[in-house]
């Protein structure tokens, strides 16, 4: 069970637990897009949209991918020869593109991944990976900002890891309250991020750092 498992709590659900969810097939989703296009008010017939069931159905495709990838399959070759270093690992600026679960509207930006690690490390394309993994489902920021931490943490035992997230939210930019230049900071710390405040500090200097 990978870190999203323990953030997902289905309304009416029990300990009993429920069905499983049937994924629908490909022409039953077209044909839900065609009955957004219709519910829009206009006709999905028309040759301008007659083709965007398709087009839809195939961005939706890669949009949620990370439903059928598994972070701990990513991080689990790890290397243990790294000559004794013991100071932060950190990637900057990973771009996130995701989607609010809410809305299903786009959110966009950045995320700064960091970890201690104690004896092992792992590629650092991996990182950037989970944060992929994560961002390509139905999300909230403060969700995906903690699992991608649990999932380092899970999958490596680093002495800490941290994590912020700063992104724009089009369900905020472009309906609502319209507000075009707000972007949300989400942040994570755990371990000797959380523990050790010069250590926190660093942590945000690099993130800051230009």
């Amino acid at each position: 069970m990978d870190a999203v498992a323990r953030d997902r709590t289905l309304v009416g659900s029990t300990d009993a637990g429920l069905e499983p969810v049937k994924r629908p097939s490909r022409e039953e989703a077209m044909a839900a897009v065609r009955t957004l296009i219709a519910w829009a008010g206009d006709d999905p017939r028309r040759e301008g949209v007659v083709d965007t069931p398709k087009r839809v159905v195939d961005a939706y495709d890669e949009w949620f991918e990370g439903y059928a990838a598994d972070p701990a399959k990513e991080l689990s070759r790890t290397f243990e020869d790294v000559q004794g270093y013991d100071d932060i690992v950190m990637l900057r600026e990973i771009e996130v593109e995701s989607h609010c679960e809410h809305h299903m509207a786009p959110f966009l930006g950045k995320a700064y991944v960091a970890y201690m690690p104690t004896n092992r490390v792992v590629g650092i394309s991996k990182i950037a990976r989970v944060v992929e993994i994560f961002a390509r489902r139905l999300q909230t920021q403060e969700t995906m900002t903690q699992q991608i931490a649990d999932a380092i943490t899970d999958s490596l035992r680093p002495a800490g890891v941290a994590v912020l997230i700063d992104a724009t939210h089009q369900c905020m930019t472009t309906r609502g309250v319209h507000h075009r230049h707000v972007s949300t900071i989400t942040t994570q710390f755990t371990g000797v991020f959380k523990t050790d405040a010069s250590l926190r500090q660093r942590f945000l200097d690099f993130v800051n750092k230009r």
